[in-house]
Parts: C-alpha cells; structure tokens; sequence
C-alpha cells in the first residue's frame, strides 16, 4: 500500500456497557471527564452511542478519534425526545435494583394504568435496570392480528380486541423476567387481574390534566377509544378521559403498587408533573415495589 494512501473506516456500535470508574482518568487532550463523585462508585452502567474512526495515513503512523454520546430516552411523561439520564439518577436506579433482585426473585411487573400514561416509556427503562425483557400486551395483539390496535376496534369491536389482549397476558403470565405495559382497558376483566397477580402490578398514576395536554397534543389517531374528528381536540379528550378513568378508576387501585406522578413531582420541588422524568418514574416504582415485597415477606426494619 503507497504511504500517501489514506485509509478511513467508520463503525457504528450500540450497546450498554458497564464502566468501571477505577478504569477511568484524565489523560491527554480529548480524553473522557467524569464528575469526580463517580469516583466512589464501582461502576456505571449507561447507553452510549460510538462513532469509532481509524485513520491510516502510513504504515507506521495511526490515529483513532472516539466520539461517544449518550442516546437515552429519558423524556418527562408530557414530552417526547432524547435526553441524557443523570448520574444521579443512573446510580440510584442501578443500585434500586440490586437491593430488590433478591426480593423481587425473578417474577414479572405488569404496568397499568391510563393511556398516555407512559407505561411503554417506564417499562423499558425498568426492563433495563432489573436485566428483564420488555413486552407491549397490545403489541403482540398487533402482531398476533397483523393490523393495529386502531384498526383491530375498527373492524372486529372492541370486546374482540379484549379477548385477544386476554390471551396475550395469559401467554405472559407463563413467563418470567418480564417487564409488561398493558392496554388501558386491560384492568376491566377479571381474568386479566389472575394472570397479572402472578407478577407484580404496578399502577402508573398520572393526574387527568396531564393525561389529557399529552394526549390532544400528539393526535388521537392511534387511540381507538378517543379517536373524533374535532377542532377541539382538548375539550373531547378531557370529557372521554374524564369517562374513562371514572369506569376504571377502582379497578386500576387493584393494583398492588401505585406511583403517583404527583407524589414524585412533590419531592422534586414542583407541582407539574411535566417535569417528571420516566427515570424518576421508574425509580419511584422500584423503591415502591420494594416496599410492598418486604411487606409481603414480613419484613421489618428495626
């Protein structure tokens, strides 16, 4: 090969590493800074994003410059986009769901809650933490059927649809090691509450106003029991949600968690709940189903 010949190879690698901070240390020019705080933990565990480029310019000569971003989706219940976790929050939730492994040994979290709730949202960040898998109850209808949601409503009614969630969460609830968002209705049949009682059900509670600002603003479309033609998007989603948590609103307290967004939004110091992010969601889940197993267990702290 000439030595003027340049030679430049790009790869593109998604993962989530663990990082040990001992490995980590100021060097020259262009190294990785971590707050020093990192430094009395053993290790980090977040999703990064590298865009590795080698560089050739001679046989004797080679240059590599590592560009490293983090690309998490750690967007509050009312926005959507991608935003970097804090460290504080990384390291609490890491260490969450160490403490409860032992406890929790293994056996399935089923997510309930209202629609725009961010039940898909929290379950990813919780599958990722605890090292579960992540299902959608209303995904495996979509693939089961081969059409959405929306269009399963449309044109079978929606008690075909529950049937067919029903078996979903059947199929589910032989599993374990699993992290489960379920559909809105899912909490109307019985026979739903049997299978969920096999894990653990955790009720995401998120405050109707804020349901309803998220939901008029993405658009309606793909949510086959708010779906209107309207200009006023907001007063016939508020009036429908307003029906909808009133139908439901004893059946999700079957639950044996509850997260209140609210609740979570006061120990952050504000009264919107906007600002609360699925992290700090999920945390509050771990810690609250924590709870509940020591309880369950007869755990009593001295």
């Amino acid at each position: 090969m000439p030595v003027s010949m340049e030679t430049t190879v790009t790869q593109q690698l998604q993962f989530s590493p663990w990082i040990h901070s001992k490995s980590i240390s100021a060097k020259s020019k262009g190294s990785l800074h971590f707050p020093r705080r990192l430094a009395e933990q053993d290790v980090l565990q977040a999703p990064f994003s590298f865009d590795l480029r080698v560089s050739r310019h001679s046989n004797h000569r080679r240059t590599v410059a590592l560009k490293i971003s983090c690309s998490y989706n750690n967007s509050s219940v009312l926005e959507s986009g991608n935003h970097c976790a804090s460290v504080d929050e990384t390291l609490a939730i890491q260490r969450k769901s160490r403490e409860i492994e032992s406890y929790l040994n293994g056996r399935c979290i089923y997510l309930v809650g209202m629609m725009g709730s961010g039940k898909t949202t929290v379950g990813k960040v919780l599958s990722n933490a605890l090292g579960y898998s992540f299902s959608d109850s209303d995904s495996l209808v979509e693939q089961d059927m081969g059409i959405s949601v929306a269009e399963v409503f449309k044109v079978y009614g929606e008690d075909f649809f529950r049937e067919r969630e029903t078996e979903a969460l059947g199929k589910l609830s032989l599993m374990r090691q699993f992290v489960i968002s379920t559909g809105g209705g899912a909490v109307t049949r019985s026979i739903n509450w049997k299978y969920m009682h096999k894990g653990i059900s955790v009720w995401l509670d998120v405050p109707l106003e804020a349901l309803v600002k998220r939901i008029s603003a993405v658009g309606t479309n793909s949510r086959p029991l708010l779906h209107h033609d309207s200009n006023d998007a907001y007063s016939k989603t508020l009036v429908r949600l307003s029906t909808l948590l009133e139908e439901r609103g004893e059946a999700y307290a079957n639950a044996e968690v509850k997260v209140s967004c609210e609740k979570i939004a006061a120990k952050l110091g504000t009264k919107d709940v906007s600002n609360v992010t699925p992290m700090a969601i999920a945390i509050e889940a771990l810690e609250e189903i924590e709870t509940f197993l020591k309880r369950e267990d007869g755990y009593c702290a001295f």
